[in-house]
């Protein structure tokens, strides 16, 4: 699953080994990234509210994280 976190960055998270695996994606690389866990027992639909959490400091008003088809 792709998720652009507020048009500041794109995530690509992966479902590996029972835990959730977060990739940055840049200049059209995956990089893996390990600046935050996401606890491995929140459901695939939850993850976006996550994010936000995580990152709400970075958003502005009326932005949100959205998943990319």
């Amino acid at each position: 699953m792709r998720f652009n976190v507020y048009g500041r960055f794109l995530l690509d998270i992966k479902r590996e080994g029972g835990a959730w695996v977060i990739y940055r994606i840049a200049d059209g690389k995956r990089v893996l990234s390990n600046d935050f866990v996401i606890p491995s027992d929140l459901e695939e639909a939850e993850i976006p509210q996550f994010l936000d959490d995580v990152f709400h400091e970075l958003s502005g008003p009326d932005d949100r994280v959205d998943v990319v088809p």
